[in-house]
């Protein structure tokens, strides 16, 4: 860990973010059809999550997201687990990913992202893909902060705030952030040109350009042709360095719960310009090595 993350975003090859950590669990053979996702292996399998994560460490990735997405107070409460204890499970996602790059032994630093997902993944009823949830910009921090604090206060090197709808959303997140000693990126899910709630990029992004716990911008869990215009708009509208993870390209079918089409996602979208580089949702080790070679890091 010794060299700052902030500082690596800046300068040198691209950093090789990992991808998605549920579709690791599931190819691991754990059920995820649950409201909680991954998030509910904190609780009954921390071991399946640390060996995920070191699959993408092993793999190629620098940086491995934690499996706190889907983790809030709320969502735990519904299982009956208490605030206490709920704190220790969010906490322990930042332990087990610090776990994994301990056992990667790695000669290159590798760093810990704790996961915020948007006040919809709590719901778990795709509202995360629309936003506008009926909340006011204050009721959304006050939804946020709690457990911001709790994962910053497990020392990540970094908060990702991803996967956010909309823009009530983000100015909800940057101020929840504020004062907490973590810096954080901040990262939009897309449709084309807009955010999933319909916002114009531009507007969205400009929201980050003067926040000072703000190391990065960018997109994902969008489609992989939506990364090139959202790069260049992030880069230009905030000076920023950008972090940009789609998804495999197949499209989800609420239907029959399953996954259509066959994957787009190239390796070559790396070189948009983004200086913190992986995938998303059905992205695997195997796209995440091919991610690192093509931007020269294996």
């Amino acid at each position: 860990m010794s060299t700052d993350l902030a500082t690596a975003l800046t300068g040198g090859p691209p950093l090789v973010l990992d991808g998605g950590l549920s579709n690791q669990l599931a190819s691991a053979g754990y059920d995820l059809s649950d409201e909680l996702w991954s998030a509910r292996l904190l609780a009954e399998a921390p071991e399946a999550i640390t060996e995920a994560h070191l699959a993408y460490y092993t793999a190629g990735a620098d940086v491995a997201i934690t499996a706190s997405y889907q983790a809030t107070f709320e969502g735990f409460a519904r299982r009956g687990i208490d605030r206490a204890a709920a704190a220790r499970l969010l906490a322990s996602s930042v332990e087990l990913a610090r776990e994994a790059a301990r056992r990667a032994g790695a000669a290159r630093p590798l760093w810990v992202a704790a996961s915020a997902g948007p006040y919809g993944a709590m719901l778990a009823d795709g509202s995360e893909y629309r936003g506008r949830y009926g909340l006011t910009r204050a009721e959304l921090e006050r939804f946020h902060r709690p457990r911001l604090e709790v994962l910053a206060a497990a020392a990540p090197d970094v908060l990702a705030l991803e996967t956010v709808p909309d823009t009530d959303e983000a100015e909800a997140l940057l101020c929840a952030v504020r004062g907490l000693g973590v810096l954080a990126w901040l990262s939009y899910s897309v449709d084309g040109d807009r955010t999933r709630a319909g916002q114009p990029l531009e507007q969205a992004f400009a929201l980050a350009a003067d926040a000072e716990e703000i190391i990065a911008v960018g997109v994902n869990c969008c489609a992989p042709e939506d990364v090139p215009h959202a790069v260049e708009t992030a880069a230009r509208v905030t000076g920023k360095p950008v972090v940009a993870y789609p998804n495999s390209g197949e499209t989800w079918n609420p239907r029959t719960r399953a996954w259509d089409d066959s994957p787009t996602l190239s390796p070559d979208f790396a070189a948009t310009g983004a200086r913190l580089v992986g995938g998303c949702c059905r992205v695997g080790p195997e796209t995440i090595t091919a991610i690192a070679r093509a931007l020269g890091r294996v």
